[in-house]
């Protein structure tokens, strides 16, 4: 995590609260743009919808990597997770209180942003596979439980 204490002390919190965003809240937990970027843009997604199932998620980000970003927003108490569902919810431990403070003004906020111009360096397409097994593969391939050479 890349939380800078001194952004989040008495003074310059005011200033903050005045504008806001969820590049804030997303740069306070990732350092990366392209993984701030997609922590943002879920954290947008559930914002804007009330609620976020992993079905819902946009496209350019993979399943299995919103679902971890969503269940690291689980951990940190921004998230909470019930029946299949992602919603805001705001537990957090008394040493992230000024911090807190802002999420909480952010969430409360109703003022557009636009994500592309917040992390213009983020890499915002889909990565190609890496390795495993395609889905056209694993229909191919006999299912070889049971039968084993002897």
């Amino acid at each position: 995590m890349a939380i800078k204490y001194w952004e989040f002390e008495d003074a310059p919190l005011k200033e903050k609260l005045k504008s806001a965003t969820v590049k804030d809240v997303a740069k306070l937990f990732y350092d990366n743009e392209t993984e701030a970027y997609r922590f943002a843009t879920l954290l947008l997604e559930v914002k804007k919808k009330g609620q976020l199932r992993l079905k819902e998620v946009p496209n350019s980000i993979p399943i299995a990597t919103a679902k971890r970003y969503l269940d690291f927003a689980v951990q940190l108490g921004l998230l909470k997770h019930e029946s299949s569902t992602y919603m805001l919810t705001d537990r957090f431990s008394k040493p992230f209180r000024n911090i807190a403070t802002y999420i909480k003004a952010w969430m409360e906020s109703s003022a557009e942003e636009d994500l592309a111009i917040q992390f213009a360096n983020a890499r915002v397409e889909k990565q190609p596979k890496r390795g495993g097994r395609g889905k056209q593969e694993q229909a191919d391939q006999p299912d070889n439980q049971g039968a084993q050479a002897v």
